[in-house]
């Protein structure tokens, strides 16, 4: 039936704000956000990332203070980024599985300190490779696809036996989601959730990140066009995530976030299943220079960014705000 004025009046529902609050469509909580953390060697050990303003690398015993302010919050998970040595990287990323790793020691410590808080952990070999790409490279540099699926599998099953309760891996080979659902399952880690980074995009916006987990330097200008998609694309994201899904994935992922939000709509139209979005490092960083200069009102602007996600059809956001969001909902109750 058409719609005609003055019948159809729409700010009747938008002049009181009971009547906005009970048509609101979208609603952001504590419990839609997840925390990313770096993670340091060391007790008592803080670094600033300059890049990232209010951002910090955590030592584990601060990290698990951290944990536990964030579940007092309701933030329900935390995804780990450890900060690898120099001197520990290698071509073939070794320490990437080390059982004694550093993202391995953080999922036991906080398992043991937080027990109800979800931990998520980065599968990928990046911040363990010395020349910083997300594999191992053959002699022309490229990165070879099956050899580095072999490490991927040992580094996720390191990290299912350190007690993580999702492995997510954000590397972009081919296959990798069914062999590593695989060998879960032959090594009798059948409730490990699986978050493919099923569409993650060779993105300028990841800069900071790359400065966060210290492999800015190893990649010296180089690029992951070979293996992350391009911007340009939207079908070949659906295909991406199809196959993820197929392969045995428990959830997808949409990387980076804001300016891929069509992307997120499209995962959740065509696929109905658990759909996530990152809110990467560049996006923090302009909102926080914007802030830093009084250009934007800081807290209403974090909200509505990632009110952004929850209306495009995302069931959870990876943020650097997390923590800033639910402290601003808590004291908006």
């Amino acid at each position: 039936m058409a719609e005609h004025f003055p019948n159809t009046r729409m700010r009747r529902m938008r002049r009181h704000a009971f009547t906005r609050d009970l048509m609101a469509e979208s609603q952001l909580t504590p419990k839609d956000l997840i925390y990313p953390v770096f993670i340091l060697e060391g007790k008592n050990q803080r670094e600033a990332i300059e890049s990232m303003p209010g951002v910090e690398r955590l030592s584990i015993d601060l990290l698990i203070e951290e944990a536990k302010e964030l579940h007092a919050l309701g933030i329900p998970a935390m995804a780990l980024f450890p900060v690898t040595p120099s001197e520990r990287k290698s071509e073939c990323a070794s320490e990437a599985f080390n059982p004694d790793g550093l993202a391995q020691q953080a999922v036991r410590a906080l398992k043991a300190s937080v027990p109800e808080m979800g931990i998520i952990t980065d599968v990928a070999l990046d911040p363990f490779t010395s020349h910083g790409q997300d594999g191992l490279l053959n002699e022309e540099g490229y990165v070879q696809n099956d050899e580095t699926i072999e490490v991927l599998i040992k580094q996720a099953l390191s990290h299912a036996q350190a007690g993580a309760d999702i492995v997510a891996p954000s590397d972009m080979m081919d296959g990798r989601i069914g062999a590593i659902r695989q060998a879960l399952e032959s090594h009798g880690y059948i409730n490990t959730c699986i978050m493919a980074y099923s569409a993650k995009y060779a993105s300028h916006y990841y800069g900071p990140f790359r400065d966060a987990v210290g492999s800015a330097g190893n990649i010296k200008g180089g690029n992951k066009k070979s293996y992350q998609m391009d911007p340009a694309n939207s079908n070949e994201a659906v295909r991406e995530i199809a196959l993820d899904i197929a392969e045995g994935a428990d959830m997808v992922m949409v990387k980076p976030g804001m300016p891929y939000l069509d992307i997120v709509r499209r995962c959740k139209d065509e696929f109905s299943v658990p759909t996530f979005a990152y809110q990467v490092s560049g996006e923090y960083a302009m909102h926080k220079a914007a802030f830093m200069q009084g250009w934007l009102e800081e807290d209403a602007v974090i909200l509505e960014s990632l009110l952004a996600f929850k209306r495009a059809g995302a069931d959870g956001i990876l943020t650097y705000f997390a923590k800033q969001a639910a402290q601003i909902l808590a004291r908006d109750k």
